[in-house]
């Protein structure tokens, strides 16, 4: 883990200097915050793995890496905007470090990862988003454990309100027309974690009716990143 997060991983994309060590060590730093559970340095690292082994499918593999780094800098379970105000983190981050057009793409990839859809012929969106979303297609015990991080990153709701809003979740998961863009890793992950994923639901719809219903007032948890 610490080659995929260190300083030397980190130049090869931002350049070596003050500067860039400061935005280093801030952007490690948020990722290292003690409330995150799941979104934290282990999943940064994991993504970061995963980009680099699909790398080859970009059109811009530094954007895709950079914006994997910063795709969940900003986390806190109690709002609703952390892909927005992670990406305008990214973009005061990055400035002066690399190049104006690639801060832009960084920004639209982090914001991208709010829904995980990217587009038909967004080879950047595809890498980053079926990076962020591969613990879906975990074991199921990996993935159970993936899960219940979740829970414990909102562990300000009540039973009945997490119940509400990661059933929206998997729901919205489940009827993206395709989890995974790319055909290199779709066809194995896509029948996995839809198992994954309809487990979980069918699990939480039991519970939100055996409580009677659950409030739908809740944040919608995120799914992976």
């Amino acid at each position: 883990m610490t080659d995929l997060i260190g300083f030397d991983a980190w130049v090869e994309l931002a350049g070596d200097s003050p500067t860039s060590r400061t935005e280093w060590a801030a952007v490690v730093d948020a990722w290292g915050q003690p409330h995150r559970r799941y979104h934290d340095l282990a999943h940064l690292a994991a993504v970061l793995g995963i980009v680099g082994r699909l790398a080859d499918a970009a059109g811009d593999p530094a954007a895709v890496r950079l914006a994997a780094w910063y795709h969940d800098v900003v986390y806190d379970p109690r709002r609703g905007d952390n892909e927005q105000v992670s990406a305008e983190r990214a973009r005061a981050g990055l400035r002066g470090l690399v190049p104006e057009e690639r801060i832009e793409e960084v920004v639209r990839l982090v914001l991208l990862t709010a829904g995980h859809d990217a587009a038909p012929g967004d080879a950047n969106g595809a890498v980053l988003c079926d990076a962020d979303l591969a613990v879906l297609a975990g074991p199921p015990d990996a993935y159970a454990a993936y899960a219940s991080a979740i829970r414990e990153e909102y562990g300000h709701l009540s039973d009945a309100e997490f119940t509400a809003g990661r059933i929206a979740v998997l729901e919205h998961l489940l009827g993206l027309p395709t989890l995974f863009r790319l055909p290199a890793v779709a066809a194995g992950w896509t029948p996995r974690a839809r198992a994954n994923l309809t487990a979980e639901l069918t699990l939480l719809r039991g519970r939100a009716a055996g409580a009677g219903g659950a409030s739908g007032d809740a944040v919608p948890p995120p799914p992976a990143g």
